[in-house]
């Protein structure tokens, strides 16, 4: 259990930088949002963090994510089966009084979530288009356009992005998926630190998972 009085912690308060953009977001704990990042209803776990110039809109992510900078999660997206797929249609009010949002495609944005699961990396110039899901521990290669679904523990590439590999091999990612490390008290977590940092995969979950 954590103790507020251990000295090890610093503050969990998430640290938002003054030039980002926030509008209807949850941050967890220890969160970090870097400069000129721009977030619009985004939920962010413990940990997670964005660096500078990165977005998304409409999103879920889990705890302990590294999102690199110029990433773009959930991007927009434009009604091209309309006459026009410029904004003029479904945000008229930036450019005539009396004319609101459209409200039928703003919810046909938000209907296509993206969900990221935990220590998720996403990768410098990386984009997720909309309703895809990520899996723990997954990694999206920079500048990869990412159109489906990635498993857990799966590293993709290219554009549009393609399995490269697993991280670990299956039996591997499933103990690590059993252990879920991401929910351990802060306490417990930084007692662990040191052995992350020396100890090989298959060592590390083979003493942490007796704890």
């Amino acid at each position: 259990m954590d103790r507020p009085d251990d000295l090890r912690f610093r503050d969990a308060e998430p640290r938002i930088h003054p030039t980002a953009e926030l509008k209807s977001c949850r941050l967890g704990r220890y969160a970090a949002i870097g400069e000129r990042v721009v977030l619009r209803e985004v939920t962010v776990g413990d940990f997670s963090y964005f660096e500078r110039n990165a977005e998304a809109i409409y999103t879920e992510i889990g705890k302990f994510c590294s999102i690199a900078a110029n990433s773009r999660i959930n991007a927009l997206e434009h009604p091209v089966e309309r006459i026009t797929q410029h904004k003029v249609s479904y945000r008229p009010n930036e450019y005539f009084r009396w004319l609101g949002v459209d409200g039928a495609f703003k919810a046909r944005r938000q209907g296509k979530t993206v969900r990221i699961g935990h220590d998720v990396w996403i990768g410098h110039g990386a984009v997720i288009l909309p309703g895809v899901t990520i899996g723990n521990g997954a990694v999206v290669g920079a500048n990869a356009v990412v159109t489906n679904d990635v498993g857990a523990y799966e590293i993709v590439t290219g554009v549009p992005a393609k399995p490269l590999r697993l991280r670990f091999a299956a039996e591997v990612c499933a103990r690590i998926e059993a252990l879920a490390w991401w929910d351990w008290p802060v306490a417990k977590l930084a007692d662990a630190v040191p052995d992350m940092q020396s100890l090989s995969i298959e060592d590390f979950l083979e003493r942490w998972s007796a704890h």
